[in-house]
């Protein structure tokens, strides 16, 4: 994809998709879903742009499951709010609501290729309306709250809505800078 790699923890080890198994936890329930069955539910791709807050929006075919088919077939029960966590201690939450948005994934390919771990595989959450710090890389927990938990860039002054705020950005795939209205970036 050729775009920057930010990880705030690091980037991970050894994350094969074989062994990988992803955790739900809410109040009195836990459960763990492994890759192969992730892979199983239906694949959908979504042509759209990961926009960072640091400057720069690339738009790719994006593929994995959205986030109503993957809470319906594994029976996760709806609270307010949900945070993901990657295999290390960073976190990022968005409630329920902006999750069913049509094109937000539990993503493990772009462009039909598997995610590399620099871009966050085996799985990362893809949340294109917002901005990229949303989209949490190595996905490894998924907790279920009754209420709204800050991040780790919320925690450090970013904004919890993380609303793409009108501006410009460097648009990897043209190699240009260009204006951009705000919210989901459909524009170019």
């Amino acid at each position: 994809m050729r775009t920057p790699v930010f990880y705030a923890e690091g980037l991970p080890g050894s994350m094969k998709r074989e062994d990988y198994t992803l955790r739900i936890k809410w109040d009195d329930g836990t459960q763990t879903v492994s890759f192969s069955e992730i892979e199983a539910m239906p694949l959908v791709t979504v042509n759209a742009r990961l926009t960072s807050v640091s400057g720069f929006s690339v738009r790719a075919d994006w593929q994995g499951v959205r986030w109503p088919d993957f809470a319906r077939l594994c029976n996760i029960p709806r609270f307010p709010f949900v945070e993901f966590k990657s295999w290390s201690f960073y976190t990022s939450c968005l409630s329920w609501e902006e999750l069913e948005y049509e094109k937000v994934l539990l993503c493990y390919k772009v462009g039909g290729e598997y995610l590399e771990k620099e871009y966050g595989a085996p799985l990362r959450l893809f949340v294109p309306h917002r901005w990229g710090y949303k989209s949490v890389k190595g996905l490894a927990e998924i907790q279920l709250l009754e209420k709204y938990r800050s991040g780790y860039w919320e925690e450090r002054g970013y904004s919890d809505s993380a609303y793409i705020e009108p501006g410009t950005t460097y648009d990897v795939n043209s190699g240009s800078y260009k204006p951009m209205n705000g919210g989901e970036v459909t524009e170019f």
